[in-house]
């Protein structure tokens, strides 16, 4: 993952500028006149180079209006509205692209193309005659059962109408030896009227040269309009039959060309189709001219790697741009801020950015952590002071290393800074504008002449907040069943009646898709007389007046006998008897099931994708926050809907949403461990397997619908060092605020000055 952006400001006033480019105040008559974006790419040669079919496209689109009358003598009849709201508006996405490829260069050429352009577009399809034996992974690849090339431009053509002629407004059609510009490409085509016809590329002669109509060559890529597809598509056959030639992108040119009249042009609408052709043994590093930096297509790319290097050149480029119009857009917010009420006040650091968030209550202010180059004094765990490391020690070298190399940039050659260390740092994440940094650095100034000093400075940085990313995730239904698997000990048994009562109201009464499944864990010496006294004899009895009251209901259980009740052991027992299909919730006896998290339990587990780990909500001790006070019914009902008198205990990871197969998947990867160590199911649980094993999203978040009473866990010596650390921090996290601990301790200590 590339590094973030970090904008760099000193305490003297000035700033330095987003991202890499300096800041400075230039004199310009036209401020605004400087193009910004890159519009100068589409810009076309002038009016001569128009196609002479496109006079009509100057006119504005008028919509047309179709109104509503319903006939009184016809029946009503119930009006289907689609699924999605562009269905019914007919909106279609603007670009669908097809690259021709070859069993040959599939696994080549083709795969770099998807590699570098592919995932830019919408939707990208590889057409080839012949399918490998092994087709790439991650690429929709489209096989028409003949290699020959007009036959597959023929069957690609009628491909896309047929099956995409209604979802896209244009066509792009290249080569796996072409090089694409995604954004550029896609750029232009948003500039461009969707309504007309149109046949744009690199404008070629046919071979003998003799007519003026041309046809676009294959190497550079060629748009076509969906209209055009449409007109074109009944005379594919004819066109098949009756056009002899060798190259397919001259057939297919022929063919609009004789039945559709119209020639390949390179501007339409002042927009021009650029492009740029690569020369053998040509080194994208070197290339500087304007019509490459400008191209949205290269050809020809005769290998791989060459594809990979041409990519790395133009994300180059694109960045220079970016940085441009960046330091464009700052000198004319700085130049338009005079004519604002504030003036120059008003412009806030740094330019372009939100400005700082404003708390309106000192409940909302967001507090700076501090730090060193050795420890940090805000800790995950609580404590005052922790050792700087991981992600957090990387953050901090980065910003010390940007910091030095920013100042260097603003002041060489007159002065060059060295960092000797970093006096105090300061750090918080602002969510209006990202992670804001104080540094105070002793620095080491060395002048021209080689006098140095050192000096303290202190710089403001900020890593900005990119365009927030949508991540797609896989369709989830909540129509899904839950399996809920309880175990339980027989020091639990007591909370048993509690769990079911929760679990009738909230499921069967309900007819929820759930199924419940107990497991009843024996120590070795209840198992020894089970068969004269059962442990589990009440909560079986409780089983069993569910069952009679509901009658299609079968509760079943399962007896373990084992000294260490390790997690993962009773899930290897559960897995084993249900289909791999199967969606656990692992519950404890505390845990209140409702309709509201097993909804969210369905859609945050993904089978192959995303495990779910939530986060209930614990109740404080009422014995420390009520003490002698008994909470009236309402003021308890009204804590609890609020989820007041609690915390999310982040230490407790008994319940658990998995599908069956991730979990026998990462079982199976984590059995070679277990050769060697056999005591490692005893140290692990299933939070550890997935963590360690799966290689899925293991989603941990608080979850406001599972709340439970204060209870007292027990906690087992038998288990990991790091499992029993965390049970006892959950008893000592759950008796209450440090609020209510203060004042406990408080009126303990006038109860005994007394």
């Amino acid at each position: 993952m590339p590094a973030l952006p970090l904008i760099l400001g000193l305490s003297l006033g000035c700033s330095l500028s987003l991202l890499m480019v300096s800041w400075t105040q230039g004199d310009t008559e036209d401020s605004c006149g400087d193009e910004l974006g890159n519009g100068r790419r589409f810009l076309g040669g002038g009016e001569g180079h128009r196609d002479s079919r496109d006079g009509a496209g100057d006119a504005d689109f008028q919509p047309r209006i179709v109104p509503y009358h319903k006939d009184p003598n016809k029946p009503h009849k119930k009006v289907l509205r689609t699924r999605y709201i562009h269905t019914e508006l007919g909106i279609r996405e603007r670009l669908l692209v097809g690259v021709l490829t070859s069993r040959a260069t599939l696994n080549t050429l083709a795969v770099a193309v998807n590699r570098t352009v592919a995932h830019h577009f919408h939707r990208t399809f590889f057409f080839t005659g012949l399918r490998s034996p092994k087709v790439p992974h991650g690429m929709t690849v489209v096989a028409h059962g003949d290699d020959r090339p007009v036959w597959l431009m023929y069957e690609t053509v009628r491909h896309l109408h047929q099956h995409y002629g209604s979802e896209y407004d244009w066509f792009l059609l290249a080569q796996d030896d072409t090089y694409m510009q995604a954004d550029r490409l896609s750029e232009l085509v948003g500039h461009l009227s969707a309504g007309q016809d149109l046949y744009m590329g690199r404008a070629e002669e046919f071979i003998g040269g003799e007519e003026k109509a041309r046809y676009c060559h294959g190497g550079y890529g060629y748009l076509l309009s969906r209209s055009l597809l449409a007109r074109l598509q009944p005379h594919l056959d004819t066109c098949r039959n009756d056009i002899l030639s060798v190259r397919p992108d001259e057939w297919l040119g022929r063919c609009i060309i004789d039945y559709l009249g119209m020639s390949c042009v390179e501007v339409h609408q002042e927009m021009t189709y650029r492009y740029f052709e690569l020369g053998k043994n040509a080194d994208p590093e070197r290339e500087d001219s304007p019509e490459f930096k400008n191209a949205f297509t290269v050809h020809p790319v005769s290998d791989p790697n060459l594809m990979y290097r041409l990519h790395k050149r133009f994300s180059h480029i694109e960045l220079e741009w970016t940085y441009l119009q960046i330091q464009q857009l700052q000198m004319q917010i700085s130049n338009l801020s005079d004519l604002t009420p504030e003036g120059k006040a008003g412009v806030t650091w740094p330019i372009g950015i939100n400005p700082p968030f404003k708390p309106r209550t000192r409940f909302e202010v967001i507090n700076w952590e501090y730090f060193t180059e050795e420890h940090i004094y805000s800790c995950v765990d609580g404590s005052p002071k922790c050792e700087l490391r991981g992600v957090n020690r990387a953050d901090v070298n980065a910003i010390l290393e940007i910091a030095v190399e920013r100042l260097n940039e603003r002041y060489q050659p007159q002065l060059r800074f060295r960092k000797r260390r970093l006096l105090n740092g300061y750090r918080r994440f602002d969510p209006t504008r990202g992670m804001e940094y104080i540094l105070d650095l002793a620095l080491e100034a060395y002048t021209q002449k080689g006098h140095s000093q050192v000096i303290a400075k202190r710089v403001n940085l900020l890593r900005p907040l990119s365009s927030v990313e949508i991540i797609p995730m896989p369709y989830v239904t909540e129509a899904t069943r839950v399996q809920v698997i309880l175990p339980v000990t027989a020091q639990d048994q007591d909370y048993v009646g509690n769990f079911l009562d929760m679990y009738v109201m909230n499921t069967l009464d309900t007819h929820d898709n759930v199924l419940l499944t107990f497991l009843f864990i024996y120590d070795p010496f209840d198992a020894q007389r089970v068969s004269q006294t059962d442990v589990f004899a009440g909560v079986k009895a409780m089983i069993g007046e569910v069952e009679k009251r509901y009658g299609d209901v079968k509760i079943p259980w399962i007896s373990v006998k084992t000294e260490v009740p390790s997690q993962v052991k009773l899930m290897d027992i559960i897995s084993k008897k249900h289909p791999v299909d199967t969606l656990f919730f692992l519950a404890s006896v505390w845990t209140e099931v409702n309709a509201d998290f097993l909804n969210r339990c369905r859609m945050n587990s993904i089978s192959n994708w995303q495990v779910f780990f939530p986060i209930h909500f614990q109740e404080y001790n009422p014995a420390v926050l009520y003490r002698d006070q008994q909470p009236s019914a309402a003021s308890s009902s009204a804590a609890s809907e609020s989820l007041r008198d609690g915390h999310f205990d982040r230490h407790v990871f008994d319940e658990a949403c998995f599908y069956n197969a991730d979990y026998m998947t990462a079982r199976t990867k984590m059995a070679a461990d277990i050769l060697d160590n056999e005591e490692l199911l005893e140290s692990m649980d299933v939070y550890d397997i997935f963590v360690r094993y799966s290689g899925l999203h293991v989603f941990r978040a608080v979850e406001p619908a599972l709340i439970q009473k204060y209870v007292r866990r027990t906690c087992n010596p038998r288990f990991s060092e790091d499992i029993y650390h965390r049970c006892v921090l959950s008893n000592l996290e759950g008796l209450g605020s440090r609020s209510h601990l203060a004042m406990a301790l408080f009126e303990q200590e006038q109860a005994n000055s007394t």
